[in-house]
């Protein structure tokens, strides 16, 4: 480890400074650019020790977790609680703007659509039992230390204020003082938790959390690896007026304004669009939004997701026949003569993209694509297939529903010229 005084030159993908130094580039947490600063330095990491020179777009951080004095440590859960909004928000949206410039793409990119503290409805918790208690919180940066959280700021109320109660839920389940992952989603019926990774739950474990459950109000449902273990009541979520039952652990978009964002872009850019098929449906989010105006065919690879959106749609009056078809789109993507019968597509692949499934939406001439993403650089390379097969990309909007971190979301939409 060595000593060295570095100015941070620019933001990194992640969220780090970077300085550039002899030898390469030297990554630096909780730093900005134009920032001198003293660090210890191992290989291309440095830890700051003291700051000369500090960003005039440096702010006070909100969270008392968050920074390397940070409340039992640093907190993993945010990276950007430093920055201002105006920087913030140009980074968030440079991460959209630079990864398709990097594939030689560079269309209309709107301004960033913000998210705002306390709009988490779905948050994923580190937690484990040991002598003292139950730890419930998120991983330190690049560590297994779980940082103890008694607040979060971009958590909603409805999470923070039930914060003891899940961990009471926690420890009945607990079976050893292994680490466990528990994904806590706010429904319109209440808190639906889901753990992972608790091994052999058994009855002892079932009766603690039914009785911890029954003395409590608000949880609507616990499962541990998507087997349901308690569910007083359904949870259930709202797409623009149609109920939805999300199966346990099921994925759901992390707060309801950026869900709501996303669907208006995916429904003004389908026009009058009569057959539109929704490629990675999930549960619903936007099929069943779309079912308002037109004809729907939903495909989806995860059965219990597919057929929650296909007891929607089947219990839901008003809405355009909806199709449901349990699909592998990474290993069978539809055709591009199966494509060919719709006038509009829309696809929200997982984090690796849709390579093979946008190389039959290149050859179908489908007129409408909306691509929706939580990963810039596979979104670049998925819009590069579709454009270099004569489509023409009209506009992207970046979308933030991961405040003060470094993941962004985003909806592309092309015509095909």
């Amino acid at each position: 480890m060595t000593t060295e005084t570095l100015t941070i030159a620019r933001l990194g993908s992640g969220g780090d400074g970077i300085a550039e130094a002899p030898g390469g580039p030297v990554y630096v947490p909780f730093t900005l650019p134009g920032e001198t600063v003293a660090v210890a330095r191992v290989k291309n990491h440095g830890t700051v020790m003291s700051m000369s020179v500090a960003s005039p777009e440096r702010v006070e951080p909100p969270c008392a977790h968050f920074g390397p004095d940070g409340r039992n440590g640093t907190c993993g859960g945010c990276t950007l609680q430093h920055a201002s909004d105006a920087l913030y928000h140009d980074f968030k949206r440079g991460l959209v703007v630079n990864a398709l410039k990097s594939k030689g793409l560079t269309p209309d990119v709107a301004p960033l659509v913000i998210a705002r503290p306390g709009e988490r409805r779905r948050v994923a918790f580190t937690a484990r039992k040991t002598e003292k208690g139950m730890l419930l919180g998120f991983n330190q940066a690049g560590s297994h230390h779980i940082v103890s959280v008694d607040h979060c700021p971009i958590a909603s109320d409805g999470i923070v204020s039930r914060l003891e109660d899940i961990r009471r839920v926690a420890s009945a389940i607990a079976t050893s003082s292994e680490a466990f992952r528990l994904t806590v989603l706010e429904t319109a019926t209440g808190l639906d938790l889901a753990f992972e990774g608790v091994k052999k739950v058994g009855d002892r474990e079932r009766q603690a959390v039914t009785a911890c459950i029954l003395s409590l109000r608000g949880i609507a449902r616990v499962s541990n690896d998507g087997e349901i273990l308690i569910e007083p009541v359904k949870p259930e979520i709202d797409f623009a007026g149609v109920r939805v039952f999300p199966p346990a652990g099921g994925f759901t978009q992390a707060t309801k304004p950026a869900e709501e964002a996303m669907a208006d872009l995916v429904l003004d850019a389908l026009g009058k669009a009569r057959r539109v098929a929704d490629l990675f449906a999930g549960s619903g989010t936007f099929a069943l939004r779309i079912a308002r105006k037109a004809k729907v065919h939903a495909v989806e690879g995860d059965e219990k997701a597919i057929k929650a959106l296909d007891h929607a749609a089947r219990n839901t009056q008003g809405l355009k026949p909806v199709t449901a078809e349990r699909r592998d789109l990474f290993r069978r993507p539809l055709m591009a003569s199966e494509l060919k019968v719709y006038d509009a597509v829309v696809f929200d692949p997982p984090r690796a993209g849709a390579e093979d499934q946008c190389k039959e939406l290149a050859r179908s001439g489908v007129k409408t694509i909306v691509a929706v993403s939580c990963n810039p650089v596979s979104l670049a390379r998925d819009l590069s297939i579709l454009t270099a097969a004569g489509y023409r990309i009209r506009l992207v909007t970046p979308i933030d529903q991961f405040l003060w971190s470094a993941h962004v979301e985003a909806v592309a939409v092309l015509e095909k010229v």
